[in-house]
């Protein structure tokens, strides 16, 4: 088989790395691609962005499946045009991947379906918003509507925060938010206090099929502090997500999700991500739903993941997930994130990569923001590169994690150096 796989960051080579690894495949594509990819003598990229220049390179060139990884793509319906012309494609449409594209119909979806989230209010008005906040005070939570890659969420802990934060979403757009129709709006919402984990699912329209659990660390410094990123890091699997919170994601969250699409006469196919947050006693609430897998949470669940993909994804894109196991390595991975001077606001590009390790079984570093140039790997992105590795606990992850960091460098490199300290706090 020849597949590809739409995207060109670190989610989108765990993604491609792992479908090359199947007996069946022939070729993976990715398109982009990034400098890692380049590197990987089993994929190649396709330098198109562009949907129906891609669409055409995919039947001339006879791929027989196509995943894709990033959420601007599926915004823009590239699953709908695909399939209008017959071709396998895995994802939701552009009419489900609304639960990502847009805070606003993804609240109101949730507050319909009773799916259990934070107290909230969207505005249009930055007057009525910066009074709304002033009613509620802080700490406060304050989310662009429409896509930023991973940034358009501020968790404001005084006033001033979130009043800055509706000024960048509202009317200055530092953020780079993509307006959805009807131009910029905000959700505001509690502050809501527990432990994340992201809980993510394949779904074939009426089957789903949970991955391993994981959890992110959003803020940029170590302890939680600094701004939000896209993410620093994640580990595989999450202890907070017991067997009993496991049982209540499911069926509080996600099958009533899937079920409401249904009822509102959408089909929901492909990855599902819940952003969950866990309360001490086990409660929980849906903090945000993205339409693919979370990055960097995909590279630890990749590496983890047994199954042979091809097999999952074929399964998911003719109805038969009800047919799949999934089999996990019993073991812990972690990823760590190692990010561009400047990031998350302003990440700096061009700075030269050097000492990256040759790829192990148990410990693989994925690229993102990178780029090829000549013979010199360099840095392209604000999220750089994703250091993965196997261990047999958290503790030994984080420690493996950091001695292969520590050949890495490149200017301004910036990490965090505590990933997976809850897990390790608990397992104390």
């Amino acid at each position: 088989m020849k597949v590809l796989v739409v995207g060109g960051g670190g989610r989108e080579h765990a993604l491609a790395w792992k479908l090359s690894q199947s007996e069946r495949i022939q070729q993976v594509y990715v398109a982009p691609g990034n400098g890692g990819t380049a590197r990987d003598k089993h994929l190649l990229n396709v330098p198109i962005t562009d949907i129906s220049a891609l669409r055409q390179w995919v039947i001339d060139n006879r791929i027989e499946l196509t995943v894709v990884g990033p959420e601007a793509p599926l915004a823009a319906g590239i699953v709908d045009d695909f399939r209008a012309h017959g071709l396998r494609i895995f994802g939701p449409t552009r009419a489900a991947a609304q639960l990502e594209s847009s805070k606003a119909f993804s609240k109101s979806f949730m507050q319909r379906h009773r799916i259990p989230t934070a107290q909230f209010e969207t505005f249009t008005d930055a007057a009525l918003a910066h009074a709304y906040v002033d009613l509620k005070g802080a700490p406060i939570v304050v989310k662009a509507d429409g896509l930023a890659a991973g940034k358009g969420v501020v968790v404001a802990m005084s006033l001033q925060e979130a009043h800055e934060a509706i000024d960048f979403m509202l009317l200055d757009n530092t953020l780079g938010v993509a307006h959805n129709a009807g131009g910029a709006r905000v959700v505001i919402e509690e502050f809501l206090q527990g432990e994340e984990a992201s809980f993510i699912v394949l779904c074939d329209g009426k089957n789903v099929v949970a991955l391993a659990t994981s959890q992110d660390h959003k803020r940029l410094q170590d302890g939680d502090q600094g701004p939000n990123t896209g993410g620093m890091g994640a580990y595989s699997p999450a202890p907070v997500v017991t067997a009993e919170v496991h049982a209540r994601a499911m069926r509080e969250v996600i099958l009533p999700t899937i079920r409401g699409m249904e009822k509102d006469g959408i089909e929901y196919t492909g990855f599902l991500y819940a952003g969950l947050m866990i309360d001490p006693q086990g409660q929980l609430k849906t903090l945000e739903f993205n339409c693919r897998m979370g990055d960097p949470e995909t590279q630890p669940i990749m590496m983890r993941l047994k199954t042979d993909l091809v097999e999952v994804m074929l399964a998911a894109t003719s109805g038969g997930l009800h047919q799949v196991e999934l089999e996990w390595d019993r073991r812990v991975a972690m990823g760590v994130v190692l990010a561009a001077a400047g990031y998350p606001m302003n990440p700096r590009k061009g700075d030269a990569i050097s000492g990256l390790p040759a790829d192990q079984s148990d410990a693989m570093v994925f690229h993102a923001g990178t780029a090829e140039q000549a013979t010199q790997t360099m840095t392209s992105g604000g999220r750089v590169l994703c250091v993965t590795v196997l261990a047999d606990s958290v503790r030994q992850a984080q420690q493996k994690a950091y001695e292969v960091t520590q050949a890495i460098h490149f200017d301004g490199m910036q990490y965090r150096r505590d990933i997976g300290f809850r897990a390790i706090k608990q397992s104390a």
